[in-house]
């Protein structure tokens, strides 16, 4: 039963006098000055406050304690506008309210947790971390209990922390060992480790369905466990993409309120591989290159993104390739109608109705899932082949830092599609100009050796009589660092997070012949009269040995703690009292 708590009575901030009103989903505070008038009012949901304590309590940057007995403490949401950032930063809002009596305060602190608990019903109660601790600039455990441990603490929210010692460890314990009585999994690090716990999450729910993650026609089950993901990588790309900022204190706030982002997640195939997820970058090409030269780099650290890039560039390389796609429906969205998917976004909130029409249960939801990949099976495949610079698949915008608007500004989390950009061989200076116009407004895809198409499905192959160089010697999938916490070090060894070992030392004379051989045909510097025959696949940060793939988008197939990018027009309008606020927003 849904109960309507109602509280009002006065309360005083200092020397100020506040009227204060609780009703079922808002908590309200209004100066009141001597003549009984009333001044600026404070309105903040239920959903975020964060806490309550009894007393005068802080708890960032230190947590301090005072007792009294007429005095207590709020804590909630604060939004203030990011900079260059697309979203919004969340502080922690505080307000220490003072009481005629001790038994009104009594009154208030029983009567706002009474409200969290009826009107945030999804908010975690324990969570299991990961902490990478070699992640970006090695800082995931001093943020984690500097700045995150002590907010879920205050929300009342148990956790179990893992500090991985190796690749793939994450990975690994969701997949063998008991996660009952969990809400969500949290992540401290960057893209690499999400990807570890994507990985193991979705495959630990494929057996417990008893589906086979490797077949290519089985419709995956979506995942009911939350992932949380705190930065603290070189590249937070999707934290970035589904919040608008990178800020470890932006995303625990998210995580303790309960905030839910379902996201499409693209399944990658190869002949006698593992399958592979991306939900932000799928590149051969350029894309691909860039994250394999890097490789021979890592002593440079982030920049030698930087490096590699221009190196790749000055190297002029196209490939061929044939590309196969099942277009999506574009009645119902596409990659060139200039939205953005925001917070509360239609097209995504639509995908919803579609994917689970009946979804009061998990057996409903997945037989929902079912009979819509069975529609999305059907359709007519298109296919183009030639040159190309680059092809990449994004689930999403893939918006970073660094470009704002990303790699497909208008893709969506959560439609079931993903954006299949080809850029077709063309003069170094067209391709320098796609490459620029991401780092601005301009539009990337208005030149013409560049398409994109919404897709629900992609095959790529070689060209009939292409010799794929190489690449038959190559086993199992060879972790690219798009940061440091995808490797560890270990007597000389880099072990990859598929668990493989790539030693670095020589193996002997013949072995390091032919190994020396085949890095130089893969890749040649600038000073090689012939480029490599064939690329590479970059998959969120990971190097996929094999060419010919398969890749399948599944709609909706896990969730964030996250609610997409807040449109900061319309939190200004909520501020400003215009009515136009349709989300869950503070007046801070």
């Amino acid at each position: 039963m849904d109960v309507d708590v109602r509280l009002e009575s006065s309360l005083w901030v200092g020397k100020k006098r506040y009227r204060a009103i609780l009703t079922g989903w808002y908590f309200n505070w209004t100066e009141v000055d001597k003549k009984n008038r009333d001044k600026k009012t404070i309105s903040v949901p239920v959903a975020e406050v964060i806490g309550v304590e009894e007393g005068r309590v802080e708890i960032l940057p230190q947590k301090s304690v005072e007792d009294t007995d007429k005095d207590f403490t709020v804590f909630y949401v604060k939004r203030s506008i990011s900079g260059g950032s697309r979203g919004l930063l969340w502080r922690l809002g505080r307000i220490q309210f003072s009481c005629a009596s001790r038994v009104l305060r009594d009154q208030w602190t029983r009567h706002l947790r009474t409200a969290l608990k009826t009107h945030s019903p999804l908010r975690p109660h324990r969570l299991l971390v990961f902490i990478n601790p070699f992640g970006g600039k090695k800082r995931g455990r001093k943020i984690y209990h500097s700045l995150v441990a002590p907010l879920f603490e205050l929300a009342g929210i148990s956790f179990h922390v893992i500090v991985t010692e190796r690749a793939n460890q994450a990975r690994d314990h969701l997949l063998k060992k008991d996660l009952t009585g969990f809400d969500g999994v949290v992540c401290v690090g960057g893209d690499g480790m999400f990807s570890e716990l994507l990985h193991g999450l979705i495959g630990r729910t494929q057996q417990e369905a008893g589906l086979s993650e490797h077949d290519a026609t089985v419709t995956l089950q979506p995942c009911q466990l939350h992932i949380g993901i705190i930065p603290a990588g070189s590249t937070d790309c999707v934290c970035f993409a589904t919040v608008g900022v990178n800020d470890p204190v932006t995303s625990a706030l998210h995580i303790i309120i309960g905030d839910s982002q379902p996201l499409d997640v693209c399944s990658v195939h190869q002949p006698s591989a593992a399958v592979r997820y991306s939900v932000s970058l799928l590149g051969y090409g350029f894309y691909g290159d860039v994250l394999a030269e890097s490789e021979k780099h890592r002593w440079m650290g982030p920049l030698r993104y930087d490096y590699s890039g221009a190196m790749v560039y000055l190297s002029n390389r196209s490939y061929a390739g044939v590309v196969q796609y099942l277009p999506a429906d574009p009645l119902l969205s596409s990659p060139r109608d200039n939205t953005r998917c925001l917070s509360g976004c239609s097209v995504c909130s639509r995908s919803t109705d579609r994917f689970f029409p009946q979804s009061q249960d998990s057996g409903s939801l997945y037989s929902s899932h079912c009979s819509q990949f069975s529609s999305d099976a059907e359709g007519e495949w298109v296919s183009v082949e030639g040159r190309f610079r680059c092809v990449s698949l994004t689930c999403m915008s893939s918006s970073c830092p660094r470009s704002p608007l990303g790699l497909s500004p208008s893709a969506h989390l959560a439609d079931g599609t993903g954006d299949l950009i080809l850029v077709w061989d063309t003069h170094p200076l067209g391709f320098l100009k796609f490459l620029y116009r991401h780092t601005s407004t301009q539009d990337q895809f208005d030149l013409p050796f560049v398409e994109v198409h919404r897709v629900k499905a992609v095959r790529f192959s070689l060209p009939p009589g292409e010799e794929e160089e190489g690449h038959e010697e190559k086993e199992g999938v060879i972790r690219g660092a798009d940061e440091e916490e995808g490797t560890y070090a270990h007597d000389g060894e880099t072990e990859s997070r598929n668990g493989s070992q790539q030693h670095l030392a020589e193996r002997g004379d013949e072995r390091g012949m032919t190994n020396k051989k085949r890095k130089n045909a893969f890749l040649c510097g600038l000073c090689c009269s012939k480029a490599p025959p064939v690329s590479v696949w970059n998959c969120d940060g990971e190097i996929l040995s094999f060419t010919e793939i398969l890749c399948r988008v599944h709609g909706q197939l896990v969730r964030l703690y996250a609610r997409g990018i807040e449109d900061e027009t319309a939190i200004q309008n909520c501020r400003e009292g215009n009515g136009d606020c349709k989300r869950r927003c503070a007046h801070n």
